[in-house]
């Protein structure tokens, strides 16, 4: 088949499914391979450890599907339609409501069936798979990488989650679109905690996203203040960038923000159990951290805004049998303490 025919299918199928965007680059050693691996041996993974796995897979699609020709890359915009739901704690947008991963599945196993029927073979993954997906997002021109490491698109802003099927497909590459952060770094001075280090350097260890996601232990005395209110990541990179002034609210009813994510409180969430946990979240991105680790991010935020009002149940935590609330509940415990002696 021809290639901008191939193409022109695959994208009229992408647009039927509801993606926001779709492009195409010829598949090829990832341009910022070096970078990447550079910044692995940095030790910048943390607990990611699956980054470091299979390093020559991650760099180059060829490697993880055989007789791979193109990568097709994939927008599909998550702009809630309103602001967070007044509640004494924030949260990372794309987790108000259901799992994006569930979601984008779904639309890629169709779109991976279309294009089975055009004689292709494919792999597609959704922050799944072993791909440098900005750089292919980049190299098909689907927006450019923005200083903060996020991918940044004229139209979409910083609002979007990014997909990707590698095909055996001969598809018509698209052309790569320019850099348009220009003098901009208001994305490095909004990061609570300094962890992009320069443009488009990411010292993910100090990431709040990473901290309260990723991050399976004790998370450092030094960024427990800086996490403020949040109990599960953070925008504020995303937030600061001048592209999203261009940001139109997502299509998709299920990204808007569902109401029992944030009909509590932190102290609410001091008594919720294991069970409790998994009901309210059962369809949330939130869910893969697990309870133990939900909890330890609910005692940081109240030790930054928490009252003696807190404190009974905050103790009582203290001794708890998990060591890793124990120890994050003593520590709020000592800040709230701290502050009503001043």
């Amino acid at each position: 088949m021809n290639p901008d025919i191939a193409k022109a299918n695959v994208r009229f199928v992408a647009r039927q499914l509801g993606f926001d965007e779709c492009r195409v680059a010829a598949a090829t050693r990832a341009p910022h391979a070096d970078t990447y691996l550079e910044w692995v041996e940095e030790g910048h993974a943390g607990d990611m450890t699956w980054l470091e796995r299979n390093p020559d897979r991650r760099c180059d699609p060829r490697e993880v599907l055989p007789g791979c020709r193109s990568v097709v890359s994939l927008a599909l915009n998550y702009l809630p339609a309103k602001d967070q739901p007044r509640s004494d704690y924030r949260i990372a947008r794309y987790s108000w409501n259901d799992d994006y991963h569930d979601l984008i599945g779904d639309k890629l196993k169709d779109l991976d069936l279309a294009m089975q029927d055009m004689g292709g073979i494919q792999r597609y993954y959704v922050d799944t798979g072993p791909v440098l997906e900005r750089d292919f997002a980049s190299a098909s021109g689907l927006g450019w990488n923005g200083k903060s490491t996020v991918q940044i698109h004229r139209k979409l802003g910083t609002w979007f989650f990014l997909a990707e099927l590698l095909t055996t497909l001969d598809l018509a590459p698209d052309p790569t679109s320019s850099d348009h952060c220009g003098k901009c770094t208001a994305c490095i001075t909004a990061c609570p905690t300094h962890a992009i280090t320069a443009p488009r350097k990411l010292a993910a260890t100090r990431c709040i996203s990473y901290l309260t996601i990723e991050h399976k232990g004790s998370i450092p005395l030094e960024f427990r203040r800086a996490i403020g209110d949040r109990i599960y990541g953070c925008d504020d990179c995303l937030d600061a960038c001048p592209w999203n002034r261009f940001a139109r609210v997502s299509r998709e009813s299920s990204f808007h923000a569902r109401e029992e994510i944030f009909s509590h409180s932190l102290a609410d969430f001091l008594d919720m159990t294991v069970d409790d946990f998994r009901r309210v979240f059962a369809k949330s991105p939130i869910k893969r951290i697990k309870h133990e680790r939900f909890l330890r991010n609910v005692c940081i935020a109240l030790g930054n805004t928490g009252t003696k009002k807190d404190l009974p149940k905050l103790k009582e935590l203290a001794s708890h049998d998990s060591t890793l609330i124990a120890e994050h509940a003593q520590w709020a415990v000592d800040e709230i303490t701290a502050r009503n002696l001043v």
